[in-house]
């Protein structure tokens, strides 16, 4: 498979597990789960075939491990703007977590913090590579530390998906590390 296509059939999963399951006539259950077959019969009925080595494929070699396969179901590991229950388990998160973003955005998440926007989470990276990488996606990347011992210590709740991302409610301004 060449990596266009990866990429493609990569952004359409994402896309309908994440975000419009309705577009391509999926339902996913109360935590994001989808019948693998249910979905593949979906794509071909949209004009989007997938084969089952592709979704293989893309799920195997996403960097990011975008999506998890659990016997015949399929989900996108975190990341749901539709109401999703991933049933995260609840986690004690290191000292510091990182957040990519780009320039223009650091106005506002001075004033406000970190918000989930139209997700259900604030995403939060373990290391400023991964964080890098995530804010490269919307121009120069900017990575700010996030104090998570503190703010688990104040009681904020953290959780983390399959992948490794930790995920929390939001980031309050004092707990963030922002450049000059």
């Amino acid at each position: 498979m060449d990596e266009r296509r990866t990429v493609k059939v990569s952004k359409y999963l994402s896309k309908h597990l994440r975000h419009q399951p309705e577009r391509i006539g999926l339902v996913l259950d109360a935590q994001g789960w989808t019948e693998i077959d249910t979905l593949l019969r979906a794509t071909a009925a949209h004009n989007f075939p997938i084969s089952r080595e592709e979704l293989d494929h893309v799920v195997a070699t996403n960097d990011k491990k975008r999506f998890a396969i659990e016997g015949t179901r399929i989900r996108a590991s975190q990341g749901h703007t539709v109401e999703v229950d991933l049933d995260l388990p609840v986690a004690e998160p290191p000292a510091y977590l990182y957040h990519g973003t780009v320039t223009d955005r650091l106005p506002a998440i001075r004033a406000e913090g970190l918000r989930p926007m139209a997700r259900h989470h604030v995403h939060l990276s373990p290391d400023r590579e991964t964080a890098t990488r995530v804010g490269a996606r919307r121009g120069r990347p900017v990575v700010l530390s996030v104090d998570a011992g503190a703010m688990h210590r104040a009681g904020h709740v953290f959780h983390i998906s399959a992948n490794g991302v930790w995920l929390t409610d939001a980031v309050p301004p004092e707990f963030l590390r922002l450049p000059s």
